[in-house]
Formats: structure tokens, sequence, C-alpha cells
């Protein structure tokens, strides 16, 4: 029986034990921490947003880096066939908004203990407590992965170690230096998923603001870069909530100090049927302060900023702003500018971009080509995905093709 370990009991590592065992491997699990999953129970706020139910095609479309090396993995393993494997072992689910599925408990920890079960119902055994601290290829084939106490053999391994975003999970980039030892390559480590530091004066006033159906486009020049509509956060460093979330995974290989991010406050409405409604308030409140007729149109943090942008004193008397104030004033309510410094740390990501160069990998099997029977998956890989269940959904692909062919190859 072909011996197989699995380093790291995340979700790829889940995955890739419970595939290699059902194709009946040995099946080891080598997971530093205490227990299985820590970074999966605080995925999706503590809920485990675990896939996102749609067809591969427009999974695809949701991949921010390396999605053609995904195709093979994503077909052969799909959202649907997540879902049917933990349904089938006692694990409901329902999908809410954007296809965005979740355990009908809303804990994330059922998640972890239904990919465990699995585990062990196919064979697998786990040995917590044990930190992989190197690799060696075995002279007689094979590996030989080393600890502070032992040395143990594998016919292959599969490194499921995660990235370097949230550390405290024991995501440390294991498996960055693993691949290094070895040969391999590994594309430089950004964050991804995280908050943008910005520079205004005014992001103070502003603070903890949620702005809905908002589109923030960044600019570097003139030259549109990305553009994202929805729900955005301002903070005491910036900018986040979902829509910047998105725009830092588009933007983590950019140069930030080039960039503005441009909001439209109304992108529903079209500079002149704006213009129409800022003259409507106006006319019917003409003897009020500007800065209390603007609450009719925006949260009452925001009205001092966007005056100020427009250089429009906020005690100056609605009937007295003149036609080029309120064309300043909608240019602004259509194009408010932020100065980007920097993304957030890369500890701060929901997950890492950058990672093992997937051109070394082959994409049907996870195995690297210069290493046979060594198998690289989940955030280890320079692969990453948008918010939504996109990037689980990787690590359970990229596992699951991992572990099938690590106890099939020769």
């Amino acid at each position: 029986m072909k011996k197989v370990a699995v380093i790291g009991a995340g979700a790829s590592g889940l995955m890739a034990a419970y595939a290699a065992a059902s194709a009946g491997a040995a099946v080891t699990v080598f997971e530093k921490n205490e227990k299985a999953g820590k970074k999966i129970y605080i995925t999706g706020k503590g809920r485990c947003n675990v896939t996102n139910d749609c067809p591969p095609a427009e999974f695809l479309e949701n991949v921010a880096r390396n999605a053609k090396f995904l195709i093979s993995a994503i077909r052969s393993f799909p959202p649907a066939a997540l879902m049917r494997l933990l349904e089938e072992n006692g694990l409901p689910l329902k999908t809410e908004r954007g296809g965005r599925v979740f355990p009908l408990s809303d804990k994330a920890s059922d998640v972890t203990k239904c990919l465990e079960t699995c585990c062990r119902r196919a064979g697998a055994a786990f040995r917590f407590h044990t930190n992989i601290l190197s690799l060696q290829q075995s002279e007689r084939g094979g590996w030989l992965l080393h600890t502070a106490q032992e040395n143990c053999f594998a016919d292959s391994v599969i490194v499921c170690t995660g990235g370097v975003s949230y550390p405290a999970t024991g995501s440390t980039g294991d498996g960055y230096r693993f691949a290094r030892s070895l040969g391999l390559c590994v594309t430089e480590l950004r964050p991804s998923l995280c908050g943008i530091a910005c520079s205004a004066p005014w992001l103070s006033q502003v603070q903890g603001l949620s702005l809905k159906n908002v589109r923030v486009t960044a600019l570097d020049g003139e030259k549109k870069i990305a553009s994202q509509f929805g729900e955005m956060l301002f903070t005491h460093f910036g900018v986040s909530g979902p829509i910047i979330l998105t725009l830092s995974a588009l933007l983590n290989r950019t140069d930030l100090a080039r960039v503005v991010l441009s909001v439209d406050l109304k992108p529903a409405l079209e500079k002149d049927v704006l213009d129409k409604r800022v003259l409507r308030e106006v006319v019917q409140a003409p003897n009020k302060q500007v800065n209390h007729v603007l609450r009719q149109l925006l949260p009452k943090s925001l009205v001092q900023p966007v005056l100020e942008a427009a250089q429009i004193s906020p005690s100056l008397a609605a009937h007295s702003l003149t036609r080029p104030q309120r064309e300043k004033l909608v240019s602004v309510l259509k194009d408010l500018r932020l100065n980007c410094c920097a993304l957030r740390p890369v500890e701060e990501g929901i997950v890492t971009s950058g990672g093992v160069d997937v051109k070394q990998i082959d994409p049907k099997t996870m195995q690297a080509k210069a290493c046979k029977g060594l198998y690289f998956c989940g955030e280890t890989l320079d692969v990453d995905a948008f918010t939504g269940g996109f990037n689980l959904q990787i690590a359970f692909a990229t596992g699951y093709a991992a572990g099938i062919s690590a106890a099939k190859s020769e």
C-alpha cells in the first residue's frame, strides 16, 4: 500500500487526505497545530463560505491569478462535487446571494468536523502537534520528512501548508520554504483580499462609514486599471469592504504610489441627472446652508469632505450656489479622489497572492514536474481568487487532484 504524507490539515490538506485514502493509500496527516482546520474556523466571519455554487466556467472568471492553471482541477472537482460530498456526509448546506455556500448551521467548525470525519472514515491517520522541519528525497525513492523527534518516510508528500496570511492559524510559509530548499521557484508573496491604505485629510471624519451601491475605480493617471461596484467601508487606515478587497486582488502587482481611487458616490445617476437632483434640493430649501441640503444626498459625515473637495463653504446659503459651483459639486460626487499608499500587510490579507510558480506544477495532478512524488496544493500555489468561496474551492479542488494522483501514481 502506497504511503502518502499530507503536511497541513487545512482545507486543501483535509481534501487531499480524503482523496488519497479513498483511492487506497495509507495516509498520514501531519499538523503542527493541536487540531485541524484552524484557518477554516475564521473564514466567512466564523460561518465558512465553503464554496460558490456556480459552473466551472463562471468559477474561473473569478480567479484573479493563473486561472488557466486551474481549468483541469476545477472541472474534475467543481463546486457541485464538493457540495455533494459534504451533504452526503451529514453537513446540510445553504446558498446565499452571489452563489455563496455556507453550512446550514452557520458554524465553520461543522465544515472542519465533516471533512475530518470523511478522512478518518477513509482510513487517514492524524498526527497533531507535529511540525515538519524539512523534506528530503530518499535515496531509495520517496521522501523523508524531518521533525524535531524523528524522520518519517512516505512514497509521496502533499504540501498543504497554506500561505502567510493569518500566521496565528499556523500559516507561516512553511511550504514556500520547502519549495525553495528543493530548487523550486516561489513568486513574490503579496497580500490579497485586504484593505487599502490611503491618504486624504478628511479620512478621520468618515472612519467607520459604510457606503452601499458605489463604484470605485482605480486610476493610473487617466488610465483605468480596475473598477468595482458594491459596498465599501472607510477605516482608520483608508478603505476596506467587499469591493475594496476585490480591487486589492487586482492591484497587488501594481505600483500603488501611482494609483488613485475614484469613488463615484452616485453611479446610478449620470451627471446631468444628478445636477438636476442637486438643483431640486436647492430650490426646495433655498435659505438653508449647503451642508444641510447635501444631507439629503449623502451621509452626514461625508458632507464636509465633499464640500471641501468642491471648494464650497459649508455655510453658504443654498440659493447662493452658483452654476459653476454646482457643476464642481456634481463632479466631486461622481469622482471623489483618494490617493493610494499601500495594501495592508500580507499577514492581514484573507489570502496570500504569489507562491510556488505554477509553471513548475502539473495542472492535472499538482505534482512538481522536477520532483517526483511531491505535490503542492491550495495557497502554497501562485493562484488566488476573489471573495465568495472561490479560494476555499481552489484549495479543495487542488487537494483532491493531488490526493488522487499521489495514491495512484507509480
